[in-house]
């Protein structure tokens, strides 16, 4: 049995005790008539997942373990129980899905595909979609979606934090116009079904968009929608009170609505207190002004800043109750940089919609991952939530990649 080290907290005076948890001791608090079971446990760094109709589970992890980066995970006799663990793949990565027949999975260079054949993937003969995309370590993720048309949408995060000449060095100016933004910093469109693509056959579908781990395709409006990571170190140039800066800039929900949308990475950043997108330091900005920001497309919903949306799932099954329907969940990997304050998300929220756009505010939904309740680190959470999924019964999986669990998540009540 793998042991963990339990991390014994010094209190202080009139401190009520301790909160000092194994992985099998953390509980996740969900709404009234919900439950969740661990369905898998220490499966290395399982990032995003997919669930196939006949219910197998395909997981993709960061690295390559014990035979593959990609996971199967089989239920043989029905009885609800993982009791088959499959492995294949030669290469690490974050992306993963199915479409017509065909189990898709990226590295943080390219995306391949493995034919389906009565459930079962020939791992024999990959086919390569595209390759020879941008991977300099920095934002690497090669996370897709598909649309309903034949094409898949892929992220090519930029090795940056603000396309400064000196990366993240306080004080140095971002190059203008920023040469990353031909190569990286958006979303790529490419034919699905068509091989050995290079970014040249590709067409960059959105642009401004420093890095985006979640994006799913929105049925309801036949659109794609993402969820892009925030910059860094705003905070450094003190432009806001600490208390202040340590929420901005957003982590955004964005819409792209027609080939082009431009969101203004790196010029610009979103402050979702008041709104608006305004220019970055590394640009001339002092928080307040907007200059060419005034066209950059704003964002349909703005979060806390540093939690770190890594997977975005619109749900449409019908397990759930009618409010879920057609609504967005969110799985927030935990944020790292929010000094002095304490770390924050690590948590799967729930954005309800109404005719297509988020309606109301959002919403915890399953909560507890870290197993504890103040986290200044976040090697300190026991779990960082990182992959969403829905099975063809309308449950809803959660996979995480600091332990290599993942969750089955149900709707029993009324």
């Amino acid at each position: 049995m793998r042991l963990f080290l339990i991390v014994i907290l010094a209190l202080a005076p009139g401190s009520t005790g301790l909160i000092a948890q194994t992985p099998d001791q953390v509980k996740i608090s969900l709404p009234v008539g919900f439950n969740s079971e661990v369905i898998a446990k220490n499966l290395d760094r399982t990032r995003h997942v997919v669930v196939n109709s006949n219910g197998d589970i395909y997981i993709k992890n960061s690295r390559v373990r014990r035979g593959g980066g990609i996971v199967r995970l089989r239920d043989k006799d029905g009885d609800g129980k993982i009791d088959d663990t499959t492995r294949f793949g030669n290469y690490g990565g974050t992306g993963i899905g199915i479409r017509n027949g065909y189990l898709y999975a990226s590295s943080n260079t390219s995306v391949f595909r493995y034919k389906l054949i009565n459930n079962e993937p020939d791992t024999s003969h990959p086919e390569t979609i595209v390759s020879g995309l941008l991977d300099r370590n920095e934002h690497n993720s090669k996370s897709f979606a598909f649309d309903n048309n034949g094409n898949i949408y892929v992220n090519i995060g930029a090795p940056s934090n603000a396309c400064q000449g000196q990366n993240r060095v306080t004080g140095a100016p971002g190059q203008d116009p920023c040469p990353l933004l031909e190569i990286a910093g958006g979303i790529w469109q490419f034919k699905a079904d068509k091989t050995n693509q290079k970014l040249e056959d590709g067409v960059r579908y959105a642009t401004g968009i420093r890095n985006v781990v979640g994006l799913d395709w929105n049925t309801a409006t036949n659109t794609l929608f993402v969820t892009q990571h925030g910059r860094d170190g705003l905070q450094d140039y003190h432009l806001f009170p600490d208390s202040v800066s340590v929420e901005l800039p957003a982590e955004e929900m964005l819409e792209v609505t027609k080939p082009g949308d431009d969101f203004g990475w790196p010029y610009c950043f979103y402050n979702q207190l008041t709104g608006q997108k305004v220019l970055n330091p590394e640009y001339g900005g002092d928080g307040k002004k907007v200059g060419r920001c005034e066209n950059a497309k704003l964002p349909v919903l703005g979060f806390p800043g540093h939690i770190a949306p890594n997977a975005l799932l619109f749900y449409t099954g019908t397990q759930f109750p009618e409010k879920y329907r057609n609504g967005a969940f969110v799985a927030f990997h935990g944020s790292w940089n929010r000094a002095p304050l304490e770390q924050k998300g690590f948590c799967v929220a729930f954005v309800p919609f109404k005719n297509g756009k988020p309606n109301g505010d959002w919403e915890m939904f399953a909560t507890g991952f870290a197993g504890r309740e103040k986290i200044t680190a976040p090697g300190q959470a026991i779990f960082r939530p990182c992959g969403l999924a829905q099975g063809p019964d309308g449950s809803l999986y959660v996979t995480e990649d600091a332990k290599g669990y993942v969750w089955k998540i149900s709707f029993n009540g009324k």
